[in-house]
């Protein structure tokens, strides 16, 4: 009988309990990475490397010294290079611990009854921009800040209202090429100039202002609000990734949860069970 068997059995309840809590925190860190690369350019460079490292085992078993000479040298440059590759990924990663994401939840009741005017004028805002096909990119800075890449544009600090955004983006005016800058619930910026999304895997009918948009959103935290000027469709751009064909409704729901949903635990569970937690629409005057 395998002694071995019988000694994990029967070992100290103290250091199983050890060895599960280990387990679920190697296995959650690795969820949290997959999660994180999912869909960016940093997915299919894993694979690359999960496949070279696959070679690498077969040929060390298979004992062929050439190949494992230069799998080794391989390592040695990768071991150099992959820094420099995965920087944008590397960089949000250190943010978002940095933040604490993983495990913070909570805001403060005022910043989320701001957030949710805001919501609702960006949702107008967009709603009425994605009828008339007119063209817009709007980007919410959250916690990491883009000071960089705001210098080209032009000083605004004004309230958000549905009607500015809108005038802005109007054809032929002077702000209306670039980016709408929103910060600390007021419009920042206006007619800022992002840098581009260099992912090799991107939709081919995505213009400039997508590629601005993920592109900003993959050196950041920040959240952009695209509206296509050739086909009315709202898209929006977080962590490097792209969700497209928003109605506003759907839009308000997902900048719901990303900018008022950081309550405690406890607040959470109890609205989700009442089914109170949802985003209301902006509230239209009655005109007599």
């Amino acid at each position: 009988m395998d002694l071995s068997f019988l000694s994990g059995v029967f070992a100290n309840p103290w250091d199983i309990i050890r060895s599960l809590v280990d387990i679920i925190i190697v296995a959650y860190v690795v969820y949290r990475i997959l999660r994180w690369i999912s869909g960016t350019r940093a997915e299919q460079l894993l694979k690359g490397l999960v496949l070279l490292l696959v070679f690498s085992v077969l040929a060390s078993a298979l004992e062929l010294d050439m190949v494992n000479w230069l799998m080794e040298k391989l390592w040695i440059v990768f071991a150099i290079t992959l820094p420099i590759v995965f920087q944008p990924e590397l960089r949000r990663l250190l943010e978002q611990l940095g933040r604490g994401k993983f495990f913070s939840l909570s805001t403060s009741q005022v910043e989320m009854e701001e957030y949710e005017a805001i919501i609702n004028e960006i949702g107008e805002a967009a709603d009425i921009l994605s009828r008339n096909r007119v063209g817009a990119l709007l980007v919410l800075i959250r916690e990491t800040g883009i000071a960089e890449y705001l210098e080209s544009g032009v000083d605004l600090d004004a309230l958000v209202s549905a009607g500015l955004l809108i005038n802005i983006f109007v054809p032929n005016t002077p702000l209306h090429d670039g980016a709408c800058i929103i910060s600390n619930s007021r419009i920042k910026k206006a007619a800022c100039f992002l840098p581009l999304s260099d992912n090799p895997n991107l939709d081919k009918e995505l213009g400039t202002r997508h590629r601005a948009a993920l592109g900003i959103t993959e050196l950041s935290d920040a959240i952009a609000v695209i509206v296509s000027e050739e086909t009315g469709i709202i898209s929006l751009a977080q962590e490097g990734k792209i969700q497209r064909h928003l109605d506003p409704l759907s839009l308000r729901e997902i900048l719901g949860r990303e900018l008022l949903a950081r309550e405690k635990w406890s607040d959470v569970v109890k609205r989700r069970w009442a089914g109170e937690f949802r985003i209301k629409g902006p509230k239209k005057e009655n005109r007599t």
